[in-house]
């Protein structure tokens, strides 16, 4: 009798956990067992539609980089076809319109296709899941797209890079199937000026909650005073509650540090009719301070209680730190003076596209931090969650951009850069949007990344003047017509306001828009400044768009910072967007009242380019593999105070630079406009014909460096006795080592050298990480390097290799870092590049180890095993 008592009382119990349980939140991976087809069909919205005959894949996906690079077709100013060997196939006499229809591809979007798919997936849901509130969510989808469910339409976003969800509860069956459909339109294959990818390239998810629960991004954190010893934390919860009223809801919040530990917490006891929200304050004694060196997250734990059983719960991250801009002495974290080394970047990365695995993205964060780079803006849209959880976890400042278009687009190119013959029919991007959208997608995006450390303000928008005809006619007009980058010494403000008035309307739209973006900013966030890149802030501030922001972004125009600082000396300048050259960081560090630069760019990106195959522009520290870049070395050299030196070369007859023996070096800039962003034609190289002469640079934050050649001393120089911070010499090939050694007070500091390599003799191959989690998601770099027999990296003669994957991993994508590649990344073979290769190998379901063996011809690597746990 006691035992059949026993089991009465404790299966009670399990029911009653498991009943509790039942009504808290789950979050289900839902990337798993979609079905793609690329192309339109009508019905694909069905929930009965047959769709066996489609491909089934996981997200995220991107189906450009997928389907690789293609040639666009030339058109003439006539708006005739161009024949080639790449378009003999056409019919003769085709327009330009029809010839669009064959291949859709632009310099602009990176040489990829956009066009039409759909998605579905079907799932089960059982009867315990009746009375629950059932959501999608989607972090980003690109591009206009529409979701229903079993045939029910949930809704359209035309903005690829927003994340959103839909409540799925009034339309689901339970205990029987259920279907997802998402159809993507991306037909206006070139409606950025970047690669954007295409599809549901982010994560989604499908979130159960109870009828009374927290809405999505419906917990934000404030730190509202901070001192040493204390800090104010206040945590605002909204709750829904579809019930109807509920007089015992018990709302209950553990704060703990980043070793799990509970520091503090607090409880509110509410009666919740539809919708509350919920101010919790706490304090934390003596706090750990968010920062670079030390990013340390606390968590809030929000859960909500009807009587005893728990509702709904959430877990937040965030960090305890101060930031703020002023007008003399820069950007200030945590009240003390940093400046800001940053850059910006694109969402693409590289052989992946834009479904980037977090992996990915923390290797590419890791390289830009060991280079000495500390922030991000994210030009030019809203990124995803995970990118800004990396950046909270590693300690990256970032700025977080909306826009990159408002109410007009700008200039598109088929071509190549700078062409603007982009078919207007397929340029259409956000501004077409814009008005309708633009307040929603703003607040959606402040909503979702409030509580993230890392984000230091918000951007309004990217060079958004070129798109107003006003703004360059007054430049124009004010400047007599000078060039670009010419000195713009009149920063008056009343000379330039006549000049504005003269040739703008009546009301300056653009400073419209402005004021109303900042103020849905302000709505959402007071703690946080407003910025905006600006391309022509003198006319900006002179219209008054600079005053409408509280950061004022220059891109490009760090020759005016004084004449800005001098006219408007409660004006807070940042370098927002810079060439990577020496001129443009020493215009930051030698000016206390600059917050810092972002760098165009850290790493290559896809787009913006031209003429076929050169698919994207490698103006960047870090190539399309991650590889560091002779610019790289260089702004190291800049950003960290570990003493360094780098050497690289390029043959007299190539170099941009001359030499006289009796004035010595002066350089010869190649003239397209584009020099103005990239960097010398040099290599990490000691290859080259005997007796060639040779230039050879060396970078370097030592007081003075050496260069030798097989012994030989050519002679020490300082960097600073250079006025672009280069050291030059000419020497004659020789083969051997060439080695530069850096001294600080007269002893050896650091020294880096080339070798000459000769013929190929074995290849090399090493990851990034020894193990992986068979969690489908992780990923391992496979960096591959040609040798010769002397171990030496082989530079100049590439050569054709393939990856043999076996075991518990999968081959995802190859490169080899190059501008001009335009291979299949989702092949096992590639031509590498200055000798090297990359691999990425990505995790399935299953453990155990996974194998990996490159191989060129009959020359093989040793083979690299790594676990899958």
């Amino acid at each position: 009798m006691k035992q059949l008592l026993f089991v009465g009382i404790l299966s009670f119990l399990i029911f009653s956990c498991k009943q509790n349980e039942n009504q808290s939140r789950e979050t289900i991976d839902f990337n798993g067992h979609w079905k793609f087809f690329l192309g339109d069909e009508e019905k694909a919205l069905e929930k009965d539609f047959n769709d066996q005959a489609w491909r089934e894949l996981r997200l995220p996906h991107d189906w450009s980089i997928e389907m690789g690079y293609e040639e666009p077709l030339a058109i003439t100013q006539k708006g005739e076809v161009k024949k080639s060997a790449n378009n003999n196939n056409l019919p003769s006499n085709i327009t330009a319109e029809q010839a669009n229809e064959y291949r859709k591809t632009a310099s602009s979007t990176g040489f990829v296709q956009g066009g039409i798919a759909w998605y579905r997936k079907t799932f089960r849901l059982n009867k315990g899941d009746e009375n629950k509130n059932i959501s999608i969510e989607f972090d980003g989808i690109y591009t206009r797209s529409t979701v229903w469910i079993n045939g029910h339409l949930l809704g359209y976003r035309p903005n690829g890079y927003i994340s959103f969800d839909y409540d799925l509860t009034p339309y689901l069956n339970f205990g029987g199937d259920n279907v997802i459909a998402v159809k993507v339109d991306h037909t206006n294959y070139v409606d950025s000026r970047w690669y954007t990818g295409s599809g549901i390239y982010r994560n989604v998810r499908l979130v159960k909650k109870s009828n009374i629960n927290i809405p999505t991004w419906g917990v934000q954190i404030t730190t509202p005073n901070i001192s040493a010893n204390k800090a104010d934390v206040q945590i605002s919860t909204e709750l829904k509650n579809i019930e109807g009223v509920a007089s015992d809801i018990k709302l209950v919040v553990d704060i703990k540090d980043g070793e799990g530990n509970i520091v503090t917490g607090a409880e509110s006891v509410i009666s919740l009719d539809k919708e509350a929200k919920v101010i919790s304050k706490v304090s934390i004694d003596n706090p750990r301070l968010w920062e670079p060196e030390d990013p340390h997250l606390y968590t809030a734990h929000v859960k909500v209680f009807k009587a005893s059983v728990l509702m709904d719960d959430l877990v937040e991250k965030f960090g305890i730190r101060t930031a703020e801009f002023t007008a003399d002495k820069g950007f200030f974290l945590n009240g003390k003076s940093v400046k800001i080394k940053g850059v910006n970047l694109h969402h693409d990365a590289g052989a992946v596209g834009t479904a980037v695995p977090v992996d990915v993205w923390r290797r590419r964060i890791l390289q830009l931090k060991s280079i000495g780079c500390n922030a991000i803006r994210t030009a030019h849209n809203p990124y995803a969650p995970e990118f800004l959880d990396l950046c909270d976890e590693l300690g990256i400042l970032v700025d977080a951009e909306f826009y990159d278009e408002w109410s007009q687009d700008k200039e598109k190119h088929t071509t190549r850069l700078g062409a603007n013959d982009a078919p207007e029919s397929f340029t259409d991007g956000y501004s077409s949007y814009f008005n309708e959208w633009g307040e929603k997608d703003l607040k959606d995006c402040i909503r979702r990344d409030f509580n993230h450390p890392s984000i230091i303000m918000w951007s309004i928008g990217n060079e958004i003047e070129w798109t107003f005809p006003y703004y360059s006619q007054t430049y124009n007009g004010v400047n007599g017509k000078v060039k670009y980058y010419e000195y713009i010494p009149n920063y008056d403000s009343i000379t330039n306001r006549k000049a504005f008035d003269k040739y703008s309307p009546e009301a300056d739209s653009l400073v419209i828009i402005a004021k109303q973006l900042v103020s849905w900013t302000k709505e959402m966030d007071t703690t946080r400044p407003v910025t905006i890149g600006s391309v022509l802030p003198v006319v900006g501030l002179a219209s008054g768009l600079g005053q409408s922001v509280d950061v004022l972004g220059f891109n490009y125009r760090a020759v005016e910072y004084d004449g800005a600082h001098k006219q408007y000396p409660d004006l807070k300048i940042l370098g927002s967007e810079n060439n990577g050259t020496w001129e443009e960081w020493q215009a930051v560090a030698d000016r206390d009242f600059v917050a810092g630069i972002f760098t165009w760019t850290g790493i290559a990106y896809m787009g913006e380019a031209g003429p076929y195959p050169r698919k994207g522009l490698n103006l960047s520290f870090f190539d399309y593999a991650c590889f560091k870049t002779p610019r790289g070395h260089f702004y190291e050299c800049l950003w960290k105070d570990d003493p360094k030196v780098y050497i690289g070369t390029a043959a007299l007859s190539q170099s941009e630079y001359t030499y006289d023996k009796n004035k010595g070096f002066s350089i010869e800039m190649r003239t397209d406009w584009l020099r103005r962003w990239t960097w010398y034609d040099i290599d990490d190289t000691w290859n080259y014909a005997n007796d060639e002469a040779v230039v050879v640079q060396g970078y370097t934050n030592c007081q003075e460096a050496e260069l030798f050649l097989n012994g030989q001393s050519f002679g020490k120089q300082r960097v600073n006795d250079n006025e672009d911070h280069v050291i030059k010499w000419l020497v004659p090939f020789t083969k051997g080592e060439l080695k530069i050694v850096g001294y600080n007070n007269g002893v050896v500091a650091d020294e880096y050298s080339l070798k000459t390599a000769g013929a190929l003799s074995s290849i090399s191959i090493s990851s990034d990480v020894n193990e992986l989690r068979a969690n489908h998601y992780d990923v391992a770099h496979l960096e591959v390097n040609l040798l010769d027999k002397n171990g030496i990296i082989i530079p100049n003669k590439d050569v054709e290799i393939a990856f043999e994957v076996s075991g518990a991993a999968n081959l995802l994508a190859v490169d080899n870092g190059w501008e001009y590649n335009v291979q299949s990344h989702k092949a096992n073979h590639l031509i590498t590049h200055n000798g090297k290769a990359l691999g990425i190998i990505q995790s399935g379901s299953e453990s155990g180890t996974v194998s990996i063996r490159v191989n060129a011809g009959n020359i093989q690597s040793e083979t690299l095993t790594l676990k899958v746990n």
